[in-house]
Parts: structure tokens; sequence; C-alpha cells
């Protein structure tokens, strides 16, 4: 059966480019040395820079986000450093790995795979790290395998109570424009960011925010080869317009329209949106008597919906009856939760209607492959809309983690 109609890519990022991204990515290109280039990378800077909050330098590479986790192991670390990784889900594991194979020592700390980074946990693991030996911690704000959010200022507090020196080096690759960030109230020494999210682009950009003390590292500790992720050559070649290699034109394009849409909506709208969203796809799966992966609402990123299928219930027979019979893609489980877990994307530039749709076929599809108990989760989605509160009255950048979910009624509808 031929398919008809858009295609939903409701996978955790990449995400739906919109039509301004699509116009922008398909602009002729120019002399990435020349004078329109230059002034186009001196406006975007900073505006990420306020998108991080951060007044610290940042630095873009062309790379993936797994680049942007080289770049900051190398440029603050030394062959045999340890870090401590908590382990929220695949990613961590992965950002471990990747420590591994660049001759550092990853010391994990165990995890559910439901639940948030410890603090607490941290706090014994640096308590025992008598010789100093653990030189940085490796979090993810949002863990994109299980949708849930870690208290990065909490895990900041620890450090700082404990005088320990360990740099807290910091994935906000899938929360950033979606969830609240803050790198420098919350005293992150490096943000690693990606444009394949929030940002709504392909993937191929990811940025670091760069703060003193991961800076002088590098001066005075870091001993890995940094080659083509040495941030200090890129920072040169940013003060002067320039990439210290060839960029990626077409996305440097692209990403001035995204801070651009950001900017028009005003990120504090920007996160009700998001906030609303998964209030709605929360409310539907509980509607279908089924379980989020993460176990702590207080804990779950605004991305997206990690939702547990019951005994019987394969996530891939589902998966695949999406895609075939709606034109709706889901993100796959990763890992130990591959099988058992879909992941409902609901970031990006993504509206109400846009999301009834995906959760009316999502709705179908579980009934199609024997859940019988889904029934009336659009009316629960709606619901959840009908009770936000009103969303902020202007932009901004908002730093509080607990953002209200915004929405409300607008005028004229009783």
């Amino acid at each position: 059966m031929a398919m008809r109609g858009r295609r939903f890519l409701q996978i955790p990022g990449p995400t739906n480019l919109p039509e301004r991204i699509r116009a922008a990515l398909a602009r002729p290109l120019v002399d990435h040395r020349g004078p329109t280039f230059r002034r186009l990378l001196g406006g975007i800077l900073p505006r990420l820079q306020r998108l991080l909050g951060t007044r610290a330098p940042v630095a873009l590479y062309a790379a993936s986000g797994t680049g942007g986790w080289q770049a900051a192991l190398v440029n603050t670390l030394a062959p045999g450093d340890r870090v401590l990784v908590p382990e929220t889900g695949h990613f961590a594991l992965a950002w471990a790995a990747l420590a591994r194979d660049l001759g550092l020592e990853p010391q994990i700390l165990p995890g559910d795979w439901r639940s948030p980074a410890d603090p607490a946990a941290i706090a014994r693991a640096l308590a025992a790290d008598r010789g100093a030996r653990i030189r940085a911690i490796c979090l993810l704000h949002h863990e994109t395998s299980t949708g849930v959010l870690s208290p990065v200022a909490e895990v900041r507090r620890v450090l700082d109570q404990l005088g320990h020196p360990a740099l807290l080096l910091v994935d906000a690759i899938s929360s950033l424009a979606i969830d609240a960030y803050a790198h420098d109230a919350w005293g992150v020494d490096v943000t690693i960011g990606a444009v394949q999210k929030g940002l709504m682009l392909p993937p191929g950009l990811a940025f670091l925010a760069i703060g003193p003390r991961a800076r002088a590292a590098r001066s005075r500790h870091a001993r890995l080869p940094r080659g083509y992720f040495d941030w200090e050559r890129t920072l040169e070649a940013h003060a002067a317009g320039l990439f210290p290699a060839s960029p990626p034109t077409s996305l440097i394009f692209a990403l001035d329209e995204a801070l651009r849409m950001l900017e028009e909506e005003g990120l504090a709208q920007v996160l009700a949106r998001h906030a609303r969203l998964a209030a709605a796809t929360r409310a539907a799966v509980a509607a279908w008597g089924l379980e989020t992966q993460g176990r702590d609402p207080a804990h779950l990123s605004a991305a997206l919906t990690a939702v547990r299928l019951p005994a019987g219930l394969d996530a891939e027979a589902l998966r695949q009856h999406l895609r075939e019979h709606h034109g709706v893609v889901l993100g796959q489980g990763l890992g130990r939760l591959a099988g058992r877990v879909v992941r409902i994307g609901h970031l990006g530039a993504l509206g109400t209607a846009e999301l009834f749709g995906v959760l009316a076929a999502v709705e179908a599809g579980l009934r199609a492959c024997g859940h019988a108990a889904a029934r009336g989760g659009i009316a629960a989605a709606i619901a959840a809309l009908d009770d936000s509160p009103p969303p902020p009255a202007e932009g901004g950048v908002a730093v509080d983690p607990k953002v209200p979910s915004g929405g409300g009624r607008p005028a004229g509808c009783g």
C-alpha cells in the first residue's frame, strides 16, 4: 500500500525540518573567508552564548555530538585520568566508552536507567577519591535513551561543598532550547551542545561553552592529542570570524535561521510549548495504561516521552506497524531497553495539531498490536492542555529547571 500524506519523524532528533530551515540550507554558498561569512558567524556566537546562559566563549565544530564529547575530554584531561560517569542510560555509557578509547579511566556509577544521576552517590564517590584522581564528571543533563533529566546544579553544589577539583562536563545536546539550561548559573565547566534536537537542524554541528576552569585545565594539565578538536585554535579562528578548517556553510546559514526562529517565539515560550506538549503526551500514555521509563515526573525532559510497553507487546513490531500503516516513525529502545521501549519525540518546531495526529496514530497502533486498553489518549491529551497555566507574557532565557508548562485557553474560546 502506497503511503500518502506527510511522514512524521517523531524520533528524539534529528527532528522534522521547518520550511525556514530548509530554505536556509538551500542558500547559495559564500566564501567562508569573506566578509559575509565573518558577519554571519560573528552574529551567531553571542546568540549561542545567550541560549546557553553563559558569558564563556563558545567553540563550533563541524561534528556530531560525539565529536563534542571528544572535544571536551581531549582539551581538559591527560592519559590515565579518571572520569566519573553516572549511568543514566545508553548515552552515558557511550560517553564512558569514548573516554576509555581515548586512554582515560571511566568510573561508572551504576544506575537503573529510570532515575536521574544521584548527587548523594556522586558525593560518596568524590569523598572516597582521596588522591583526587577523578578529574572530571561526565554528566548528561538529559539522557536521550530514557527521557530523564539530571540535576546539574545539585552536582555542582556537591563539588563545591566537598572542595573537589573535578571539572563538571555536561551534555546538553538533547535538552538545549527544550528544557531550561544555565551554564554559568549552574557552575558548569564545559557544556556540549549540537544542532539536531532543539535547534531543528540536520546533524553536523556541535558546540561547546568553555568555562575558565576548563580553559585553565587545557593549559596546565591536558595532554591528550587534540588535533582537529583543539578548542584554542578554534576560538582563535572564531575571533576573526572564521573556522580553522572548511566550515559546513549551509548548516551555519541554517543555525542563524534557527536562532532567529527561537528569538521570534521567545525562549520562555519555546520552553513552555515543549512542556505543554510533553504534558499532553504523558496524559495520553497514562490513559493507555502505560508507564514512562522515567519514574519521577519532576525529572522528565520535555524533549521526548519514553514509553514502557507491557510484556507480550514488542516495541519493534509497534514501530514497524506505525511506520508502514500511519507514516509515523518513533524512536527505538536503545541498549538494555531494545524491544521494550518506544520513544515519542515532541521537540523542535512542533505544534499541538501535529502532536494530536501522532498520538492518534500511536493509539491506533497499540490497539492493532494487541494492547486493547489503548483508548482515550487524545481526550486525555486535550484535557492536559486545557488544564495548563497560561504561557509567560514575554520571551527570555529561563534558568529555573521547574519551568511552568504554559498554555491556557485563548480569548474567545469560552
